[in-house]
């Protein structure tokens, strides 16, 4: 899936793997979490298939920078994958199953657990700094302002999801926090 997100952004011009990394940072991070590592690797990947090329660019003063571009079989693949029906929706969540067998921890553990969550949701939220506006910025940057509406949309995903994360994180410790409490007054009044 990362090699088609950078495919697409490729499909708007070529860029060196920095521009590309700070294009997905503010971008694709909404709904795509990736390393800058990742990112290159996939780079050489995409390059191994045929679906993108680079051309070294010789600076003075500075280091040589690759500049990749996206190939016609590269085109054609970002068109079949865009294609494919299967959207690739998943219900599988590692934490939700570890969320339903908390049980087997004790209570304290599971608020530490969620209170850990929480300092996750918190740094979440603060990498969402790209409000639509830039959106619209990087629209015009590659003069085409009709694909802002869709970045737009996920952008809002992103803000959204992580508003109702951080929510439901607030009311699990909140539950847990109230049982630990109604515990205590118990072992007082006995």
């Amino acid at each position: 899936m990362l090699k088609h997100g950078i495919l697409g952004l490729l499909n708007y011009g070529s860029m060196t793997g920095y521009e590309i990394n700070k294009i997905f940072k503010d971008s694709l991070n909404y709904f795509w979490d990736a390393q800058t590592s990742q990112i290159y690797r996939e780079l050489q990947t995409l390059k191994k298939n045929g679906w993108a090329s680079d051309e070294t660019i010789e600076q003075e003063s500075k280091p040589d920078k690759k500049l990749f571009s996206i190939t016609e079989s590269g085109k054609q693949e970002l068109k079949r994958w865009l294609s494919e029906e299967n959207t690739g929706i998943s219900i599988r969540s590692p934490l939700m199953m570890k969320t339903f067998f908390r049980g087997e921890c004790t209570l304290d553990e599971n608020i530490a657990f969620f209170k850990s969550l929480k300092k996750e949701s918190n740094m979440l939220n603060s990498l969402m700094t790209v409000s639509p506006p830039d959106t619209e910025q990087y629209s015009k940057k590659l003069n085409d302002t009709s694909k802002a509406l869709y970045w737009k949309m996920t952008v809002e995903y992103g803000l959204m999801f992580s508003e109702m994360y951080g929510k439901w994180i607030d009311k699990c410790i909140s539950e847990l926090e109230e049982i630990k409490n109604e515990g205590s007054c118990n072992k007082r009044q006995s």
